[in-house]
């Protein structure tokens, strides 16, 4: 199993806001492709699929703010 989780991305972001969700659970995806947009107090940011497989887990929704390191989706390979 590929977890994603929301990087940390300086010391001043602690948490981000999912924007959008580029892919659906059931999705095929490859190593790069967009899973989803989170905006953060200094930008917004898309997350990508660090490996190959199914997207068979997504645990946030759109409008939803989550703390850094937050398993946000996972991929079965």
């Amino acid at each position: 199993m590929i977890a994603i989780t929301l990087p940390k991305l300086s010391h001043y972001v602690t948490d981000g806001k999912v924007t959008h969700l580029y892919k659906e659970e059931g999705d095929h995806v490859r190593e790069g492709d967009l899973l989803l947009e989170i905006e953060t107090i200094k930008a917004t940011t898309d997350v990508e699929a660090s490996g190959t497989g199914t997207l068979v887990r997504i645990l946030v929704q759109e409008g939803e703010t989550v703390a850094c390191e937050t398993l946000l989706a996972e991929i079965e390979a």
